[in-house]
């Protein structure tokens, strides 16, 4: 059917009274490609668009499918040649023209850019070996070992199986899918963050706290695909190798004793189970639910890489249940305190206490690479502050050099500012909040004064004790009264 039988009444005033003005939004709108209004596919897979208003447009499958609906499929409307009615009107299109949003188009990619930037193959070569990763991960990442050498291994049989493709020998890699365990501020985002970074595939971080059954009052469970779509620029052979990573995945866990419908616990793992093992999911661009109105994209989740990653408290209780039961009777007898103060006491932990958690056999079961992350010491605290590549002393050196201005924190500063984060219990992240705090006022001075070339922070500034000692140009240090 040709574009210019359903044309509106005033578009057909504005053909014969001449060719209009060319403006800014026409150009605009070059750069976009129409959507059905009916099946939400761009005209790049539907083919050419009918345009019912400026706005409104439908394939013509679909409207082929309301015609066929209308009259019992006993008229071809095709073959009907309605330039000959220029004033069919069926439905007030102005009323139609309010239920949508202002406009029914996708973002395009310009044929020249295409042409430019030609697709680079997956190449089993560029993939670096475990050993390069990990050691890549060491600039970034203080200590959690094992977690970085697990992830490491875990990556690189990934990728090695994305780019082999299926063998003609009939032997297929199966997909290492992973969950991390470990306390908040241990690094579980962080990792993944820098790893990727390091390999420079689409990430995306999704919060399973916002997961609800069919997004009743929250995402859809192909929420976390549409920000991976997103991170791949909406390329969908990207986003197909890309990695996610599903925080708080310990809030989808079974809630016990409730007798309300559980929206999102069991069935939000019930729902991820398929994007887990691999399936073709039609997935919203740019929004968080399949109800809107908006193109619809079909991702094969089959080579994306799923991360899931959660801080499961109370789990430390339920292996200290499990380990104590085993002790017995007698001179040779486990203490029951024994394991108390055992900080990396989830080292210990097993799919049975997973299980016993509230996470689903199937779901544990598609996930079978299970990992650790220690808790942080002092002397890790300590490391964290100064050695990592953008440390956060680091940081604010390079803040202070853009006024020209030293900045040196002592080791009694340091091992003051790990104590004070220890005792917040809530890992890295507490590292910077203390060191906002102590550097509001000198942040807030030394824009004032050209003449400060130094300023160093000294532990009697962290416990209180005294000020930071200020150095000016020329002038032996001073210290800066509070």
């Amino acid at each position: 059917m040709d574009e210019k039988e359903f044309n509106t009444n005033e578009e057909i005033t504005k053909e014969e009274n001449g060719p209009a003005e060319h403006t800014q939004e026409d150009e605009k709108d070059t750069q976009y490609e129409d959507v059905c209004f009916v099946c939400h596919r761009p005209e790049s897979k539907a083919g050419k668009m009918i345009h019912l208003t400026k706005d409104i447009s439908i394939c013509a499958e679909c409207m082929q499918r309301t015609m066929d609906m209308m009259n019992n499929g006993n008229i071809d409307y095709s073959k009907m040649d309605f330039s000959k009615m220029p004033n069919i009107s069926m439905i007030n299109l102005s009323d139609l023209q309010n239920m949508i949003p202002r406009r029914q188009k996708v973002k395009k990619k310009a044929a020249a850019e295409e042409a430019k930037e030609p697709q680079k193959k997956f190449d089993i070569h560029s993939i670096p070996a475990p050993h390069k990763i990990k050691a890549s991960l060491d600039e970034y990442v203080i200590g959690q070992e094992k977690a970085k050498k697990v992830i490491s291994v875990a990556v690189y049989n990934h990728y090695k199986r994305v780019a082999a493709g299926p063998e003609a020998d009939g032997i297929e890699i199966e997909k290492s899918n992973m969950l991390m365990i470990g306390p908040t501020g241990s690094g579980k985002t962080y990792l993944v963050k820098t790893l990727a970074k390091l390999l420079d595939v689409p990430l995306a971080i999704a919060d399973a706290t916002s997961l609800t059954e069919a997004g009743y009052i929250g995402d859809d469970i192909e929420s976390v695909l549409s920000k991976l779509l997103a991170a791949a620029d909406n390329d969908v052979e990207k986003a197909e190798r890309g990695i996610v990573f599903i925080d708080e995945i310990d809030k989808i866990a079974k809630k016990r004793n409730t007798n309300q419908r559980d929206v999102s616990g069991e069935s939000v793992q019930q729902g991820l189970l398929k994007l887990l093992e691999g399936a073709d999911v039609e997935v919203p661009v740019g929004a968080n639910s399949k109800n809107a109105m908006v193109p619809l994209e079909t991702v094969n989740t089959k080579n994306i890489l799923f991360i899931c990653g959660g801080a499961f408290p109370e789990l430390e209780n339920i292996i200290k249940e499990r380990l104590n039961k085993q002790s017995s009777i007698g001179f040779r007898a486990d203490l029951k305190d024994k394991y108390d103060n055992d900080k990396n006491l989830l080292r210990k932990v097993t799919v049975e206490d997973i299980r016993n958690f509230g996470m689903i056999p199937e779901f544990i079961g598609r996930l079978p690479i299970i990992f650790t992350l220690d808790a942080l010491d002092e002397d890790m605290m300590v490391q964290i502050l100064k050695e990592p590549k953008n440390a956060i002393l680091k940081q604010y050196q390079k803040l202070l050099a853009l006024d020209e201005v030293k900045l040196e924190f002592t080791d009694d500063a340091l091992r003051a500012i790990a104590r004070k984060a220890m005792e917040k219990d809530t890992g890295a992240r507490a590292l910077r909040a203390i060191i906002e705090d102590f550097m509001l006022d000198i942040m807030y001075e030394i824009p004032k004064d050209d003449n400060i070339g130094q300023v160093t922070i000294t532990g009697d500034y962290i416990e209180h004790r005294g000020g930071p000692l200020i150095t000016l140009r020329g002038v032996p240090a001073l210290e800066m009264q509070g």
